[in-house]
C-alpha cells in the first residue's frame, strides 16, 4: 500500500489511485476474512467512535473492522458522556486525544464539523468523518464505490442515477463527486423541489426516472431524511409509486443492473418490500463490503502499526 492518511475528511481528498488501492486492499481483506485469516496490528491502537446522531451500519461496521484488526475500541455514549453537560465537540476530542486515542471516528450533525479540528495545533490523533450532517460520508463512498467496482470492474461509462431525497443526503453529495470525476455518467431523480440546482447541475442532469430506467447500470436510492423534514411537506403513500422502485420499474432495469441504498430502507418507500432483496439488489453487499472498506481505511491510516 503506497497511501498513508492522516485523516479521511471528505472523498475529494482522494486521487484516483488512492481509491483503487483502497479498494484493492478492501478486496484482499474480504477474501482473507473468507478464508479465517485475519491481519492484526502489531503495537496497541486504540480507536474512539464518536457517534452524535443515531447509526447501525457505519457505527457496527467500523467496530467490527477494528476488532478484527486488533484494534483496541472505545465507543462515547452521547447520553451518559459530558456531552450533557454542555461540552463540545472540540472538547470531547482533546479529551480523545489526551488519554491516548489514536484515531476518532466522528458522525455529527454539523456539516464540515472536522475543520476546527484538523486546523488544531494541539490535537495529533486521526479522524475518520462518519458523517457531517448534510455534507458528506466518505466512508460510505467508498463502500459503494467497491460494491460498484465488483460488479463492473471499471466505472468509466456507467449510467448512475441517484434518486430520492437529495436535498439533505450526504451520500448523494460524496457519490456525486467521486462518480463523476471517474467517469461515469451521472443523473438525478425524485422530486423537483429537492433538487438544488445550482449545486447539482456541475455533476449531472436531473431526469423523470421512468424515461431512463431501462438505460441505467446503477440505480443508487437515498433514505428520504423524514426526521429532516417537515411532515407538512412529504406525503409517504404516495412517495413509492412516484419516485420509488416499485415492482414495475424494477422490472424495467437492464438485466444486469444494480440496485443501491446505503439503508436503512423505509419500506414501501424508496424501495418496494420485494425488490429490497431481489436478485439485482446490492443493498447486502454494501453492508457487508462496509466492514472490508473500513478496515482498508484504517490500515491506511495505521499504515505503520502493521
Amino acid at each position: 500500500m503506497k497511501t498513508q492518511l492522516k485523516h479521511l475528511l471528505t472523498i475529494e481528498q482522494l486521487s484516483n489511485e488512492q481509491i483503487m488501492e483502497l479498494i484493492n486492499l478492501a478486496e484482499k481483506f474480504k477474501i482473507a476474512d473468507q478464508k479465517g485469516e485475519h491481519q492484526k496490528v502489531k503495537q496497541q491502537t486504540f480507536v474512539a467512535n464518536l457517534f452524535f446522531e443515531t447509526s447501525t451500519r457505519t457505527h457496527k461496521s467500523f467496530e467490527v473492522a477494528e476488532k478484527k484488526l486488533g484494534l483496541e475500541t472505545i465507543n462515547l455514549n452521547a447520553i451518559s458522556s459530558a456531552v450533557q453537560k454542555g461540552e463540545s465537540l472540540y472538547d470531547t476530542v482533546l479529551t480523545m486525544d489526551a488519554i491516548g486515542m489514536d484515531a476518532v471516528v466522528i458522525r455529527h450533525s454539523q456539516v464540515e464539523y472536522y475543520q476546527e479540528l484538523v486546523a488544531s495545533k494541539t490535537i495529533n490523533l486521526s479522524i475518520i468523518n462518519g458523517g457531517d450532517g448534510s455534507g458528506e460520508h466518505p466512508t460510505q463512498s467508498l463502500l459503494d464505490l467497491m460494491t460498484i467496482y465488483e460488479e463492473f470492474h471499471h466505472f468509466e461509462g456507467l449510467k448512475v442515477a441517484i434518486v430520492g431525497d437529495l436535498k439533505h443526503s450526504r451520500v448523494a453529495r460524496s457519490n456525486m463527486k467521486i462518480l463523476k470525476r471517474l467517469g461515469a455518467d451521472i443523473y438525478f431523480a425524485g422530486p423537483q423541489e429537492w433538487y438544488i440546482a445550482k449545486e447539482f447541475n456541475q455533476f449531472g442532469q436531473f431526469i423523470d426516472l421512468d424515461t431512463m430506467i431501462d438505460q441505467l447500470d446503477v440505480v443508487m436510492f437515498l433514505r428520504v431524511q423524514l426526521e429532516r423534514h417537515d411532515p407538512t411537506e412529504f406525503e409517504q403513500i404516495s412517495f413509492l409509486e412516484k419516485y420509488g422502485l416499485s415492482n414495475e420499474r424494477y422490472a424495467k432495469l437492464k438485466d444486469k443492473a444494480i440496485v443501491m441504498h446505503p439503508c436503512p430502507v423505509n419500506r414501501d418507500v424508496e424501495m418496494g418490500s420485494a425488490t429490497i432483496e431481489a436478485p439485482k439488489s446490492r443493498l447486502v453487499a454494501q453492508m457487508a463490503n462496509g466492514v472490508f472498506m473500513r478496515m482498508a481505511i484504517l490500515k491506511t491510516i495505521f499504515k505503520d502499526k502493521f
